[in-house]
């Protein structure tokens, strides 16, 4: 499976970020997908994800201010961070989990990363 993550860039503080993520290549084992950032000089930390069940996850620094979806056909998935601050500043990246079908062990696979930058 590959992710392709677009969106992001340069944001004004107190504006709107959204992130999309669209998955190809055999998305049928996909058990969760979400967001993850990774800010300079810091260790990459989970934004949100959401399972196949339809629970969400997401981290206390952008509770409240987040919101993910899939699309329709589980195949995409969009992200809005609202009020954004100078610490949402980083590199984000589409992640999935994937358990291929007859298979017990699963994978993470990661998008490219895409950089969001916000302006004071």
């Amino acid at each position: 499976v590959q992710l392709v993550e677009s969106g992001g860039g340069l944001v004004q503080a107190g504006g709107s970020l959204r992130l999309s993520c669209v998955a190809s290549g055999g998305t049928r084992g996909i058990t969760a997908i979400g967001w993850y950032r990774q800010a300079p000089g810091k260790e990459r930390e989970l934004v949100a994800r959401i399972s196949s069940a339809g629970t969400s996850n997401y981290a206390d620094a952008v509770n409240g201010r987040i919101t993910i979806s899939r699309g329709c056909t589980k195949d995409t998935l969009s992200l809005q961070l609202t009020s954004l601050k100078p610490e949402d500043a980083a590199v984000y990246y589409c992640y999935a989990h994937m358990i291929p079908p007859g298979e017990s062990r699963g994978f993470d696979v990661w998008g490219q990363g895409g950089l969001m930058t916000v302006s004071s």
